[in-house]
């Protein structure tokens, strides 16, 4: 696999507005020397194929990474065919990311059965891999199945695929089966060390580990931490209990605050403290941001993709992330 794209950060495309600006936002992280772009598909909101289209139209260089869809909205013989047609438009640049979402969207509010997911996982990337491949395939598992089916135009350069997973036997289904993890907001570099100790089978050279890092430099340091105490505290609410925040030495008793502030609907940024800044973001000054980004580099990182907070200007945040830190993680990632 190539896995240049690493050598420089990435970025997720998100926010209010972002199907109209996806285009400009992924010209402007080549510009500035970032390696990818991401689209979080988080429902409702816009398509993850639509916007990474738009982005790979637009480019030349640059990754353009899908963050994470899942088979159950989408059969894995669809997923195959717009992944195939995506790969037309940016032959060698597009990487794949699949989870299994959560039974909220899937299966409350969409009314999709939400069975076995890691087994679906399974027999997701199995299809997929096998229908980019080339191959005609026919498949009955346990939750997907195909009949006689290949792509008319299977991709012309292989596409890698990573899990969106962070258990331990979904990482350890990652180490079998993927080409590396793609990590939750929210991904400390503790979560990170327990990423690369579960998938210790499998080797840097082939298995990359990726995360969505919260993300904001200004020159008053504390004008950027200020940018991501909402989207912390957001993220805080969104996954209380989880085994991720739990790798952070965040256990449900002080996250709970967080989870019902969410589910009042007010903003808990004011319980966001400095700790909990470090912890899960890389906020500050260029040169905090640097020290910020060795921490996660020496837990085994192998690229961070920018969540840039709303409150902070997206094209301005990439001019400074491609001047003022891109170069700091290629000579982190070249050591």
């Amino acid at each position: 696999m190539d896995w240049r794209w690493t050598d420089s950060l990435g970025v997720a495309l998100m926010g209010h507005g972002i199907a109209g600006r996806a285009g400009d936002c992924a010209r402007a992280a080549e510009r500035a020397g970032l390696g990818s772009v991401w689209i979080i598909e988080d429902y409702f909101q816009p398509g993850a194929y639509t916007l990474a289209a738009a982005a790979a139209a637009v480019t030349e260089r640059i990754a353009v990474g899908l963050g994470v869809v899942n088979p159950y909205t989408r059969h894995p013989a669809l997923i195959a065919m717009e992944t195939a047609a995506l790969a037309g438009l940016a032959p060698g640049r597009v990487v794949l990311g699949l989870g299994s979402s959560n039974r909220r969207w899937i299966e409350e509010q969409m009314a999709i059965p939400f069975k076995t997911p890691l087994r679906g996982l399974r027999e997701g990337v199995e299809i997929v891999r096998r229908l980019l491949g080339g191959e005609r395939v026919t498949y009955a598992g346990e939750v997907f199945a195909v009949h006689d089916v290949a792509l008319e135009t299977p991709p012309p350069a292989p596409v890698p695929i990573l899990l969106g997973v962070k258990g331990p036997r979904a990482l350890a289904l990652a180490a079998e089966i993927a080409d590396g993890v793609h990590g939750s907001v929210l991904a400390s570099p503790a979560h990170v060390r327990r990423v690369r100790t579960t998938t210790a089978s499998r080797s840097r050279d082939e298995f990359v580990v990726i995360s969505y890092v919260p993300l904001a430099v200004s020159d008053d340091g504390n004008e950027a931490r200020g940018w991501v105490r909402p989207l912390v505290a957001h993220y805080l609410g969104v996954l209380h209990g989880q085994s991720l925040l739990q790798d952070a030495g965040m256990d449900a008793a002080r996250t709970q605050p967080f989870r019902d502030a969410l589910t009042a609907g007010r903003s808990a940024a004011d319980l966001v403290t400095d700790d909990l800044v470090d912890a899960f973001a890389i906020a500050g000054t260029p040169r905090e941001c640097r020290a910020a980004l060795a921490r996660w580099a020496e837990a085994g990182l192998d690229c961070a993709v920018a969540v840039v907070p709303a409150r902070a200007d997206l094209a301005r945040q990439l001019e400074r992330i491609g001047r003022e830190l891109v170069p700091a993680w290629k000579e982190m990632r070249c050591r």
